[in-house]
Formats: C-alpha cells, sequence, structure tokens
C-alpha cells in the first residue's frame, strides 16, 4: 500500500529564529557570507565557493549575460538560462567571461572620414562626451584618435568638416595595453590627468576604454566573484536532451558550473547527464543537478556525481507543480531532511555535497532561515526578477511600474526539455505562469539591503559564519496566532491600512 507521511508539510512562513547569546565580536561587519558551491572532501576547502550564498535561477525572465554580470559584481553566481539555443547561450557566457569590471566597451566610435554632423548625431544618441576615432569607425577597429569636447566648437566649424580634421591623432594619445590592469589603468588617468585611458592590443585596435568618472564605482566591488584569471565567474542551465552538444559548447565559452535544470530531479536521465560529464571529463567539470525534496532523491544525485543538489519542487513563485499535478512538499520541510541526508552522507563518505535551497523564499529573513535549515546557498527567481538588470521589460501597470516574470514550465517560455518526457513528447499542460513583479530598482541597492538583513539577523543569534548558523541555529514553529501577532497589529497605520 502507499506510504503516508505523518509529518506536515511546512513552510519558512511557519518557523522563527530563537535569538542567542552575542559577543562583541559579534557584528554585522564581522559576519562572513562565504560558502561552498560545489563538493569537496572533509578536511579540504570547496574549490568553487560563494561570497554570498544567492544564485539567480535559471530562468528566461532572470538570468542573462547582465545579470551574471551584476551578480558576480556582488559575489554570488547566475545560471544563464539554457532553453535557447546553444550558440546564444555559449555567446552570453562568453561575453560574462571577457568581461573586465572598469573596462567598458566603447559604444561611442566613428570613422576619421566621418563629419562634424554625424559625431553631434552619435553624441546625441549615446550622450557620450568621449568618442573613440577608429579607422572603420568599429568597436574594435584600429585607434586612430579620440574626440572630447574641448576638440571643435560648432560655432567655428563647418558640419561636413571631417572627423580627420580635428580629432586628437594617436599619437597624441595615451593608452593602456591588453596587459593593463585596472589599478594601473587608474592610476595612469590619475597621474596624467586624463577623462579616459584607452586599451590597445599590439595591433593598435581598440579593446576597451576606462574612464575616470567610473573610479569610485570600481573601487567598491571588493567582494566581487571571479576565477583565477580575475574573470567574473558564471554558471549554465543544460538540460537532459542536447547535452551532449550543449556543454562542450559552453566550456568553449568559459562556463565555470552547469546545473541540471529540470522540474524533478530523481530520474535516470539526470544519471545518464551526470556519468556523461564524468566519462568525459572526470572532476573537472562541475555540474549540480535537482530538483528534489527527501533524502532519498539527495542519494540518488550525489551517488550518481551531483556536485551540489538543488532542493525544492512546487515552492517557486511562478510554479504551480503542486496546482496540476499533486506532487511536491513543503519547501522548510524538505530542506530539513535533506541538510540531515547530506550530513550524514558526509559522516559516511567524507564528502560533503552542498545543496541549493530553490523556491519558497518570500521574505528576507527566510535567507537566514533556509541557511539555519542547512541550506549552503539560495537560487532565487523573483527576487532578481524584480530589478533593472533583469531580461525582461518594465511595464506601467495602473500607476505602478512591474517588471514581466513568467516560469520556464509556462507556456510563453516553451522550455519543455526541462521535463524527462523522453523522445521529442512535449509537455500538453503547463507547470508555471506568465506575471509581473513589482519593480524594485537596482540589483546592488536590494542584495545590499537584504544581506545586511541576514548579517544582523546571524549576530542575534550569535554566530559570524554560515557554517556556524547550521549546526547551532535554534528554530521553532509558530502558530498561525504567532504570525499575526508578528506583523504589525492593532494600530492605525499611516498609509490608512486598518491591522486587525
Amino acid at each position: 500500500m502507499a506510504v503516508y507521511l505523518n509529518e506536515v508539510s511546512r513552510t519558512f512562513g511557519e518557523y522563527l529564529l530563537i535569538p542567542g547569546y552575542s559577543s562583541v565580536e559579534c557584528i554585522p561587519a564581522n559576519v562572513s557570507l562565504q560558502t561552498p558551491l560545489v563538493k569537496f572532501k572533509k578536511g579540504n576547502k570547496s574549490p568553487m565557493s560563494l561570497k554570498i550564498p544567492m544564485t539567480s535561477a535559471i530562468m528566461q525572465s532572470v538570468s542573462d549575460d547582465t545579470m551574471a554580470i551584476s551578480l558576480a559584481k556582488e559575489g554570488g553566481l547566475s545560471f544563464i538560462y539554457g532553453s535557447q539555443s546553444i550558440e546564444s547561450q555559449a555567446q552570453m557566457v562568453a561575453r560574462v567571461k571577457s568581461y573586465r569590471a572598469g573596462f567598458v566597451v566603447s559604444d561611442s566610435n566613428i570613422s576619421p572620414e566621418g563629419t562634424l554632423d554625424e559625431l553631434l548625431m552619435l553624441k546625441k544618441k549615446t550622450n557620450h562626451s568621449t568618442v573613440a576615432v577608429t579607422i572603420d569607425g568599429s568597436s574594435r577597429g584600429k585607434l586612430v584618435g579620440i574626440i572630447t569636447s574641448r576638440d571643435y566648437r560648432v560655432s567655428r566649424m563647418t558640419l561636413d568638416t571631417k572627423v580627420k580634421d580635428f580629432m586628437t591623432p594617436f599619437e597624441e594619445i595615451i593608452c593602456g595595453n591588453k596587459d593593463t590592469t585596472l589599478k594601473e589603468a587608474n592610476n595612469i588617468i590619475w597621474e596624467h590627468k586624463l577623462n579616459c585611458l584607452p586599451i590597445i592590443d599590439d595591433e593598435q585596435r581598440l579593446i576597451s576604454m576606462v574612464f575616470r568618472k567610473d573610479y569610485n564605482t570600481n573601487k567598491k566591488n571588493e567582494n566581487e566573484l571571479i576565477d583565477e584569471s580575475k574573470r567574473y565567474m558564471v554558471g549554465a542551465g543544460i538540460n537532459t536532451r542536447d547535452y551532449a552538444e550543449r556543454i562542450p559548447a559552453l566550456l568553449q565559452a568559459g562556463v565555470d558550473v552547469l546545473c541540471i535544470d529540470s522540474s524533478e530531479g530523481f530520474t535516470e536521465w539526470q544519471k545518464i547527464v551526470l556519468e556523461y560529464v564524468r566519462k568525459n571529463y572526470g572532476d573537472t567539470v562541475k555540474i549540480g543537478a535537482g530538483n528534489i525534496v527527501d533524502k532519498e532523491g539527495f542519494r540518488f544525485l550525489a551517488e550518481s556525481g551531483a556536485d551540489f543538489v538543488k532542493v525544492g519542487i512546487g515552492g517557486g513563485a511562478i510554479c504551480i507543480t503542486r496546482e496540476q499535478k499533486g506532487i511536491g512538499r513543503g519547501q522548510a520541510t524538505a530542506l530539513i531532511e535533506v541538510a540531515k541526508a547530506r550530513d550524514e552522507y558526509f559522516n559516511e563518505t567524507g564528502i560533503y555535497v552542498p545543496i541549493c535551497s530553490d523556491g519558497g523564499t518570500v521574505h528576507d529573513y527566510h535567507i537566514t532561515l533556509a541557511l539555519a535549515m542547512g541550506a549552503d546557498f539560495l537560487m532565487l527567481g523573483r527576487y532578481f526578477a524584480r530589478f533593472d538588470e533583469s531580461p525582461t521589460k518594465k511595464v506601467n501597470i495602473n500607476g505602478n511600474y512591474m517588471k514581466e516574470y513568467w516560469g520556464e514550465g509556462s507556456t510563453r517560455a516553451k522550455n519543455w526539455q526541462r521535463y524527462d518526457l523522453g523522445g521529442d513528447e512535449k509537455l500538453s499542460f503547463e507547470e508555471g505562469v506568465d506575471s509581473f513583479v513589482p519593480y524594485a530598482g537596482s540589483l546592488e541597492d536590494n542584495v545590499g539591503l537584504s544581506l545586511s538583513i541576514v548579517r544582523s539577523t546571524m549576530c542575534n543569534c550569535g554566530y559570524l559564519t554560515i557554517s556556524e548558523l547550521q549546526k547551532n541555529a535554534k528554530i521553532t514553529l509558530v502558530s498561525s496566532t504567532s504570525i499575526v501577532e508578528g506583523s504589525a497589529h492593532d494600530v492605525l497605520l499611516k498609509d490608512s491600512r486598518q491591522i486587525l
């Protein structure tokens, strides 16, 4: 007969953390949020870690190269969505890996044969005062000059005047080379009182520009997530169908870590993909798998070779898997069981396989709860979809700005590859919705605020690291009445909403 679990399936909103003793050293500035991303053996460090316990979801409406660069600056990692062609996904990965903080690919370029009239139109379009003059007018052409507002006066020149007649020629320009670091570039700018420093290769082709005005911005990204070559780190989602063609292309583009994107990970399909990776690449390629919600699912993926395991089915804001299929589990209950299974596996084998909490995160404090319950890091969709850096449109609905947000299981995404149906069969019903989320501004500001709450909460509990929180946190269930009591109540708020 069927197995019945008497334990109630619970969510993060049904729990609270119990505060503990805080020493004078336990202040937010001393909290470390570094956490392992991939598995490691006892006594060793993880070969790949995050500076903050946040990754962005493998979704069309969340994770592209723009999101990946912005999140890497803050110390987190994006998994670029796989529901696109292999070529376009690889190009996104390559753009992240080729990006250098502070080194801007010039979008204001003109040829020496261009005219003052064309220059003025270009400046109106880009709103940039500095224009690079390249032999073919491209951002990668041979640099032959620079134009700033000091090089011309519209009142004294005709609109058909050639750029080559008033530009500052290459011979008078100070440039950096392809090996110039950001620190060296900024030193050159300040030493020579420059507004910008062109970076060129050995054949005088323009690579990028470093601007004086960006100096303070470049200095503050001290928590950025970079590889050994000081390039931003980036992940990518794959499926269980075209993996043999997709994985080599992504590796060629420079991807750091892969993750199988599937609605349910306790399948032979995922084992086949993991075995393919181990057979062809050994342990050099890092790959996560999931999603699962119990001990058996975790053991299966860990033993199959997963570098990390994602936990959660049906808890995402746009996910309707539970509604459609009646499968899943409350995110808190799933995470608690899987974390216990991870620790048991570590004690048995000496191999620590990190777990990622995917879904069910509604409030900032849920991040801390997830970590306390055993998550090594979280994967967030709705959270990141609200920001400027997500790839979706910002729209005005009844006077409120919103961002589009849709699930990979929706008809809009058409991402049937994430469903292990076999052959060319397609899903005949949706497991995700098409929606809007309130626009929240920049990623930098919001992530900073969320993590300040996490650090402060950890200090209230008396812990300075995620591992300390996982081992020692005290967590209590709360009643429905306690949940009401925990919010504003029995007062009239100034926005005229009555809380009862």
